[in-house]
């Protein structure tokens, strides 16, 4: 068996994103990729985005659970608006772009459930819809 109790605030930035972002997963041991989770916090400043830029994945399930302020997710289709308390999940194949907006009063902090934990990202592009 085996038990792991992290705290985000104690684990140093996970790579080179240039926002804050603290990955509970592999500081658990579980690799990045192909691990069956990664498990990440986020804490995004105005004008920030959640690591990636606009994308989709093939397989992996995104699910975002706001713990303070408020998050914005642009699809295709329209842009949600998350608040503290509330999840948002993404299916595979699904474009989208999660953010703090640059008028935003406050930081937005962002836990990202990403399972499973592959890399298999790619970016899409509104226009080409």
């Amino acid at each position: 068996m085996g038990y792991h109790l992290l705290d985000p605030d104690e684990l140093d930035q996970w790579d080179d994103r240039p926002t804050d972002v603290r990955s509970l997963s592999a500081a658990a041991g579980y690799e990045y990729q192909n691990s069956k989770i990664g498990f990440r916090v986020y804490e995004l400043a105005p004008g920030e985005q959640s690591g990636l830029a606009y994308h989709y994945h093939d397989e992996q399930v995104e699910a975002f659970y706001v713990l303070e302020g408020t998050l914005h997710v642009e699809t295709p289709e329209e842009e949600f608006v998350v608040e503290a308390d509330q999840a948002f999940f993404v299916d595979p194949g699904s474009p989208q772009r999660a953010y703090n907006p640059e008028r935003a009063d406050d930081s937005v902090r962002v836990l990202a459930v990403g399972a499973p934990s592959v890399d298999d990202a790619h970016p899409y592009e509104p226009d080409e819809g």
